[in-house]
């Protein structure tokens, strides 16, 4: 199979209730280890590149290894998307680099601007038969005291999302209830706002949302981490049970990316603290793809419900 769009996904997945995996990718082992996880899950994948990503591995890295994956995983529909592209020169350059879907991010300028931008990667993207997928409102950690105002200001609005839908012709939004990017995402009990999602979900029937910021930052990972040298203090993310609920709610696409990142580095800081005569990147990478791929397994099956989906 070659490499599809996210259209049949999110088809699929909206009527079915569950939600398709968009895992952050930046190197080969992690790749390996998400393909493994989506084959033994027979799940479908999206695997995706920041700018920081194609910065750090090359452009042309990036498109070979997903190409690799695709090639030796040809029962799995796989999409190659650009996560967060912040101008619509990147996006351009990921179209015509084989990409298809991108992410045009315009949150930060004024809801005007946002759909100026986004309807023109939109218009470049569809002449090529890429979709995209664009942002409204912005993401950032919530406060348990935070005012109605301020909450307002940076959380999607359900009736601004209807008119830059329809203006923009974009395929996919993502949308701010309260997740936001990073290990630190709640500093008291994590909330999420259901009820801003629903409203979104009536009013935008049958179109694809995404969630953003949805590692759910497991306190064994953290605690393994730390136990081994790491810092990573008073860290905490979306439970898994407020994302399984999100995918039945319109949520077709959730990006993991932290997890991935902690899997990682857990397994990583355990191997060098308990051999460190061992210097082979073999002897700490393979079991470090093995922990990505039982990452990704356990998302894919227990959080997001895509199990046997292909």
């Amino acid at each position: 199979m070659a490499l599809v769009t996210s259209k049949e996904m999110f088809k699929k997945a909206y009527q079915g209730g569950y939600a398709v995996g968009a895992f952050n990718i930046n190197n080969m082992e992690i790749i390996q280890g998400i393909i493994e996880a989506a084959q033994q899950e027979k799940s479908p994948v999206i695997l995706q590149a920041s700018a920081g990503a194609r910065k750090y591995a090359g452009p042309f890295y990036i498109k070979k290894l997903i190409e690799a994956a695709v090639e030796l995983a040809p029962e799995l529909p796989i999409c190659m998307h650009l996560d967060h592209g912040e101008t619509f020169e990147i996006c351009k350059e990921c179209v015509d680099d084989g990409f298809t879907s991108v992410m045009i991010d315009g949150s930060k300028f004024s809801f005007e601007e946002n759909i100026a931008l986004t309807k023109k990667v939109v218009e470049y993207a569809h002449q090529k038969g890429v979709v995209v997928e664009a942002e409204l409102g912005k993401l950032a950690g919530i406060e348990d005291n935070i005012k109605v105002s301020e909450k307002d200001a940076i959380f999607t609005d359900p009736d601004q999302a209807v008119e830059f839908v329809e203006r923009t012709g974009v395929d996919s939004l993502a949308v701010a209830i309260g997740t936001s990017h990073g290990a630190y995402k709640f500093k008291g009990d994590a909330k999420l706002d259901f009820e801003r999602l629903q409203k979104l979900t009536d009013q935008l029937k049958g179109f694809p949302l995404v969630l953003h910021g949805s590692s759910s930052v497991p306190g064994y990972l953290v605690d393994k981490a730390n136990q081994f040298g790491g810092k990573i203090d008073n860290a905490k993310g979306v439970p898994e049970e407020m994302l399984r609920k999100a995918a039945g709610m319109g949520v077709c696409k959730i990006n993991i990316d932290t997890d991935i990142r902690l899997a990682m580095t857990a397994t990583i800081r355990q191997i060098f603290s308990e051999k460190p005569s061992h210097f082979d990147p073999r002897d700490y990478l393979k079991p470090a793809r093995e922990a990505v791929k039982q990452m990704v397994a356990h998302k894919i099956k227990n959080v997001l419900g895509s199990s046997g989906k292909i």
